[in-house]
């Protein structure tokens, strides 16, 4: 486990996944603590898949693989590559148990920075090989829900913003609705959900808006998955409607998800750059929604931002 501090923030990070393990502000800790009645992680990054594969299995040309619910780099030693006061990088190379269940070569470097009260998460997969290569990568953070209480329904509010130069239909070229709950309630956002085996029904779409009432009944139809570069910052407010965490991503896709059923303590702001097969996918893997394509000896690079407030 390797810790970094600012004075502001304190983060632990482990090797095992090369997971963020805590944010800590003052003495109040942000992230979930991994207890197994519930769920047993804290911030997986999900590689090279994300979410599930139809009937646990993909195809690439005519070989047939299996692989576990957001793959298998959570699961694995990442070995650490450097670190300095306010940042420390981790890398995963493929190696003959990748190759077994993935048939590309890569390497996953996974870095995480501070600068004040936030936290920038930040990934490079590349592609070392003279083929192409196609891979999905998200994020899974879960996060205590402030002043938690297990005995009521209410659970504080998401508030959702829109990705840079995306227009909100309320207020034209907004980046943000703003505080402005009526603005919020008729800026109307689309979700899809998961429908069978894990597998996503992208084309039913349900109708949400921006600031999301959060209670202990809003996941027991699993995330909700918000596609097509719709939303680009997402907040956890506090009850009475007061910012207590935000991330910000430059993702195609996030998802927001609990447990259904456990009143669990917990929410999750997950930004996806790729998502579950639609329910009944067999295709070539090449051909799954929201693969990534990267070309041989290219970088895939990006981030997101968590900021405690």
């Amino acid at each position: 486990m390797e810790t970094l501090t600012n004075g502001v923030l304190t983060i632990e990070v482990s090797s095992h996944g090369a997971e963020l393990c805590s944010i800590r502000k003052g003495g109040t800790e942000y992230l979930w603590q991994a207890d197994p009645a519930f769920w047993k992680r804290h911030s997986p990054v999900l590689f090279p898949i994300v979410g599930s594969l139809w009937n646990g299995k993909y195809r690439v040309g005519d070989k047939e693989y299996e692989m576990s619910q957001h793959g298998f780099a959570r699961d694995m030693d990442f070995t650490l590559d450097s670190k300095s006061d306010n940042e420390v990088w981790y890398r995963l190379s493929s190696c003959g148990e990748t190759l077994a269940r993935y048939p590309y070569r890569f390497v996953l470097e996974i870095g995480y920075r501070l600068d004040g009260n936030r936290v920038e998460v930040l990934w490079t997969v590349s592609n070392p090989s003279d083929s192409d290569m196609y891979f999905q990568i998200g994020a899974h953070p879960a996060f205590y829900y402030p002043d938690f209480d297990p005995q009521t329904e209410d659970r504080g509010y998401f508030l959702l913003e829109r990705q840079r130069g995306v227009s909100s239909g309320v207020q034209e070229g907004s980046l943000s609705v703003g505080t402005d709950k009526n603005i919020q309630d008729r800026d109307i956002f689309l979700y899809d959900l998961i429908s069978e085996k894990g597998c996503a029904d992208p084309d039913t779409k349900y109708e949400i808006p921006a600031r999301i009432p959060l209670d202990t009944h809003i996941f027991d139809r699993d995330a909700l998955i918000f596609e097509d570069s719709q939303v680009g910052k997402v907040t956890l407010l506090t009850k009475d409607g007061t910012p207590w965490l935000s991330l910000s991503f430059d993702a195609p896709l996030v998802g927001l998800w609990s447990p259904a059923g456990k009143n669990a303590p917990f929410v999750c702001i997950e930004p996806w750059y790729g998502r579950c097969d639609r329910a009944g996918f067999v295709g070539d893997f090449s051909q799954k929604d929201r693969i990534q394509h990267l070309r041989p000896h290219r970088s895939f690079n990006s981030l997101y931002t968590i900021e405690i407030y």
